[in-house]
């Protein structure tokens, strides 16, 4: 059995290889938004409030499925109203 000894040098250079590499995911996944979105996330994305978001699924301008109670919108869907309209 060999002994390694592992200094401080070597544990700040894991550190610091450590967090690019979370830096480097996270980054990554900042890029690729999700397909689908719950409520509060499209509001927060929009800037819209509750009731605006209830109106633009009320007169169909944003499609949406409900599982359980939880309303869910496709990103893609949100991107084709955006471009279709400037005002909802």
């Amino acid at each position: 059995m060999s002994v390694e000894i592992v200094t401080k040098d070597d544990l700040q250079i894991f550190k610091n290889d450590l967090l690019n590499d979370i830096k480097t995911m996270l980054g990554n996944a900042a890029e690729q938004p999700k397909e689908w979105l719950k409520a509060l996330e499209v509001r927060k994305l929009l800037k819209i409030s509750a009731g605006t978001l209830l109106t633009l699924r009320a007169t169909g301008k944003l499609a949406y499925s409900k599982i359980g109670g939880t309303y869910y919108y496709r990103y893609a869907d949100i991107q084709k109203m955006l471009a279709a309209s400037t005002s909802w």
